[in-house]
């Protein structure tokens, strides 16, 4: 038996971590988006009592997949995921969220399990391996999304902004750790991105989304060198910002113009806003 599972991509424009003892309960405030391109995953159940999991073709650890997996079988079950990424690792797009939802929505399928157990274990497996705050929170709620209170709901609350946006990403430098900014120490990112929040929440609406992003980029310290020249040649084209937290931006608008020269930086991708979430998509 075998469950193919689907989980969009996320891209945070603001964020600040709100860390708590419970797990379901921590994660982040802040605001991103959901975007058509992601991860898919073929699951299928093995007497074994193993977890195999490959990574565009190649074997790997997966942390955050093989956590949540593990977390959702029963004794002596195995499992075999192999799960391809549409967007680059360790760039800003959420892929280890996303890798690990697709696996574990379809794994859901395939034992009679509640889609909430999925959300659950992906958010758990992400909180711990410090690989990301809010994806799994902001993935489900779909398009552009404001995380008003930390932590999966129903503990955590979060609303859809705006169904509608096509965007242009690059990706402009080598990868980088979600976990060192994290763990920088500096209180620059939360004052910074509470401030941010602070202001969504008062006007919730797709242009302010847009201007805060960039503000909580410029005002938090984040902005790298190969993110800055990439913003500056852009412009005036359209709202623009990083992608958080990686060595990317993406920018609304002019994307033609944009993406033209974007690309002298690095590769490009076009991006529209997935509404539907992590779901199955076959079942064999």
């Amino acid at each position: 038996m075998k469950a193919v599972g689907f989980c969009p991509g996320h891209i945070t424009g603001l964020f600040y971590p709100c860390p708590h003892e419970d797990v379901l309960s921590s994660g982040s405030r802040g605001a991103g988006m959901c975007v058509h391109l992601g991860a898919r995953s073929e699951v299928s159940l093995n007497e074994s009592g193993e977890v195999h999991i490959t990574i565009n073709g190649k074997s790997g650890t997966a942390a955050v997949t093989r956590a949540a997996v593990k977390e959702m079988l029963p004794p002596g079950t195995g499992v075999t995921v192999d799960t391809m990424l549409e967007l680059p690792m360790g760039s800003g797009f959420g892929m280890s969220a996303a890798g690990a939802l697709s696996a574990t929505i379809a794994l859901a399928d395939l034992l009679d399990l509640s889609r909430q157990e999925a959300f659950e274990a992906a958010h758990r497996a992400e909180i711990s391996s410090h690989s990301g705050l809010g994806d799994v929170a902001g993935l489900m709620a779909g398009g552009i999304e404001l995380r008003k209170r930390e932590g999966i709901p129903p503990v955590g609350e979060v609303v859809r902004l705006a169904d509608h946006l096509d965007i242009v990403a690059c990706v402009v430098g080598p990868r980088m750790s979600t976990a060192a900014v994290l763990g920088s120490g500096s209180d620059l990112l939360p004052r910074t991105g509470r401030e941010c929040h602070r202001l969504l929440m008062e006007e919730p609406t797709l242009e302010r989304f847009l201007q805060l992003c960039r503000g909580f980029a410029e005002r938090s310290g984040i902005i790298t060198e190969p993110v800055r020249r990439a913003l500056n040649k852009i412009d005036g084209l359209g709202p623009c910002s990083m992608v958080m937290l990686g060595n990317s931006v993406f920018a609304a608008g002019d994307l033609d113009r944009q993406e033209a020269i974007l690309k002298e930086f690095g590769p490009t991708y076009r991006l529209h806003l997935d509404l539907e979430g992590p779901r199955v998509i076959r079942r064999e």
